[in-house]
């Protein structure tokens, strides 16, 4: 059994990282960390200027970094830190997005950023088809101001490099769940408990948790 004080959530685009997040720092009492998903360089501008993608990385590159290095000084008010990404997988987005030239300036940046960074005590990866993170983010979409979600093909390409990424981490002990059953808006506590219990029960290495369907 882990001593977990510090715990990463992950997963693609639209599988409820960020509310899985939530529900599990207020049933840990626990400090929240959430990405900053405030980006000046929109999609449709990196679609219309030369340079835009590489902008748009380093702005969540640092933006992620000024938030992981506060999480050095410790949370005086909270036994446990949830946090709904993991500073690492910011490379899955770089090598899809970024030129050569571009991949070796980030990738110089990254390793001086990342240096000092604390590593989580326990990683949460949910995995999940691409066909149903399809269907959350045309919902989403059409409940937000947002006009267009990710095109078929670059999301399937997304989903398969996150699967990729966390088939070969070794970072930290991790606990890939297979999300198919599972409501992804997290408002099952049923669900939530039997999470946390195989949080509670993880060791080092890699474990795989498929829950029974009900």
């Amino acid at each position: 059994m882990l001593d977990t004080r510090y715990l990463a959530i992950e997963g693609p685009p639209g599988v409820g990282k960020a509310v899985l997040a939530e529900r599990l720092g207020q049933r840990l009492d626990a400090g929240l960390v959430l990405d900053d998903g405030e980006n000046p360089f929109s999609a449709e501008s990196r679609a219309r200027r030369a340079g835009a993608a590489f902008q748009a990385q380093l702005f969540h590159l640092l933006a992620r970094h000024r938030q992981q290095d506060t999480l050095r000084q410790g949370d005086l008010f909270s036994q446990v830190t949830v946090c709904d990404y993991l500073f690492d997988k910011d490379k899955i987005f770089a090598y899809l997005t970024l030129d050569d030239n571009e991949l070796f300036i980030y990738q110089r940046l990254y390793d001086l950023l990342s240096r000092d960074l604390p590593a989580p005590d326990a990683v949460v990866y949910l995995q999940c088809p691409t066909d149903r993170l399809r269907k959350r983010l045309k919902e989403r979409a059409r409940r937000s101001s947002e006009r267009r979600g990710r095109d078929d093909d670059d999301l399937a390409e997304l989903n398969d490099a996150f699967n990729h990424f966390f088939f070969h981490y070794a970072g930290a002990p991790l606990l890939v769940v297979e999300t198919s059953s599972l409501d992804l808006d997290w408002q099952d506590d049923d669900d939530v408990e039997d999470l946390l219990r195989q949080i509670e029960h993880m060791q080092q290495g890699t474990q795989y948790y498929v829950p029974r369907q009900r």
